[in-house]
């Protein structure tokens, strides 16, 4: 385990040997007034825009402008198949085969989609089982499946969360639930990252015991993706959908990420379907008939959206170089080292509500400030945005610091225990 000094000449050293050190100044960080760069911690809700996005988006504006309808075919990356350009290095970035991924829509709509063929219940077998608490795009797309199909969300939707008092669903409670409830459960859709907590859960874990009862095990990845080291495939997970705005540094409301094990690809599945989505041999016969393309791609429905694709392209390409192991790496050493930081600095002010093993959690930390500080939480965030520091609040009491490893370094996970200190009260 690595040994931590609570001193900025330690951090100052650890940037100066971090070999991904680099990676910092291909991205545009925001800046404060009179006192450089600003300590952005919240790639977590939404990353820092990549130097190279402006040339990629803009490379696509001037085919468009030069050639119009024929860049579809003679763009220097012709728009027909502009989102295979994205699929190897989506694949490799969460552990799956190419045929399994596809980028398209958005977080939510995917997961709708996954439903529409994945949760398929019967009277026998029809509850969806969730975390509590849930992100509420993700309860609120599971109840309305729920309520789609003609069941009663308070029967039909299984919520698991911690034990009263503490802030972390303990796996044993969750298998226990599975193991007792897995008769009847159709689905399981749970994160990979628990986005209020910041909490991984065992995903081959819940996969394997959720298909040994007969479950359905689907994730959410979106505090996930571009964050752990995964590998979907070998899991078995049945599907997965994520964003590409917060880890993935694509850009505000980024089309999101889906994956489809291969297992599914030539199933006769329910599904909503469109266009390109349709066999791509005789997708241009325009006949009535839909034939799905036998991957993840046939769960497509539209045409992708080039000038939206761009930034994910740029951002892979990024993610490809740096190499998801090295990145994981130095996160669990920043995340570390902030969690040191204020369990040194801040002992009585500051609850970490993120379990400390590295592998029960991502970037993130989640902390609460406790009422031993005399000062209520929303006040020391508020603060730390008024004093440059980026981070963010979630309802109704936490603050959660993603220290993210493309960009963020030590000196900013120092910076930032030193403004909490501040906004506390508690220099020294």
């Amino acid at each position: 385990m690595t040994m931590h000094r609570p001193d900025m000449n330690y951090a100052a050293e650890q940037d100066r040997d971090d070999e991904l050190a680099a990676f910092r100044d291909g991205f545009h960080i925001p800046k404060r007034e009179n006192l450089g760069d600003e300590i952005y911690l919240c790639g977590n809700s939404l990353g820092l825009q990549p130097k190279t996005v402006r040339e990629f988006i803009e490379q696509e504006l001037a085919e468009w402008e030069l050639l119009g309808v024929r860049g579809h075919f003679a763009a220097r990356r012709p728009w027909m198949p502009y989102h295979e350009f994205l699929t190897e290095k989506t694949a490799e970035l969460v552990g799956a085969k190419p045929s399994e991924v596809v980028n398209m829509n958005s977080l939510t709509a995917n997961l709708h989609f996954m439903m529409v063929s994945f949760y398929r219940p019967t009277p026998q077998r029809y509850k969806v089982l969730i975390e509590s608490p849930a992100f509420p795009s993700d309860r609120y797309a599971a109840e309305s499946q729920v309520r789609f199909h003609g069941f009663d969300p308070t029967d039909a939707l299984l919520e698991i969360g911690p034990r009263d008092g503490e802030t972390v669903i303990r796996d044993e409670d969750l298998y226990a639930l599975i193991e007792k409830e897995g008769g009847s459960i159709a689905l399981i859709l749970l994160p990979g990252v628990q986005y209020y907590s910041g909490q991984v859960f065992d995903m081959a874990e819940v996969t394997r015991l959720g298909q040994r009862k007969g479950c359905i095990v689907g994730f959410d990845l979106a505090h996930a993706t571009g964050n752990l080291v995964m590998n979907l495939h070998e899991w078995n997970v049945d599907f997965a959908a994520w964003c590409n705005y917060k880890y993935m540094n694509a850009g505000p409301g980024a089309v999101a990420g889906c994956f489809v094990h291969e297992r599914h690809h030539a199933e006769d599945l329910p599904r909503f379907a469109g266009w390109w989505g349709h066999d791509k041999s005789t997708r241009f016969r325009m006949g009535p008939e839909f034939h799905p393309i036998q991957s993840a791609e046939g769960w497509q429905l539209s045409n992708p959206p080039i000038l939206a694709l761009a930034p994910i392209l740029a951002s892979l390409e990024i993610f490809h170089a740096a190499g998801m192991q090295r990145l994981r790496a130095k996160s669990e050493r920043l995340t570390s080292y902030l969690e040191f930081l204020l369990r040194e600095r801040l002992p009585d002010a500051i609850d970490i509500i993120t379990p400390s093993e590295p592998s029960r959690r991502g970037c993130q930390l989640s902390l609460r400030v406790t009422s031993a500080a005399g000062i209520q939480g929303r006040k020391v965030f508020e603060t730390l945005e008024n004093n440059g520091v980026t981070c963010d609040w979630r309802e109704p009491d936490v603050i959660r610091v993603a220290p993210v490893p493309l960009y963020n370094n030590f000196t900013d996970v120092y910076g930032f225990v030193e403004e909490l200190a501040v906004a506390l009260g508690a220099r020294g």
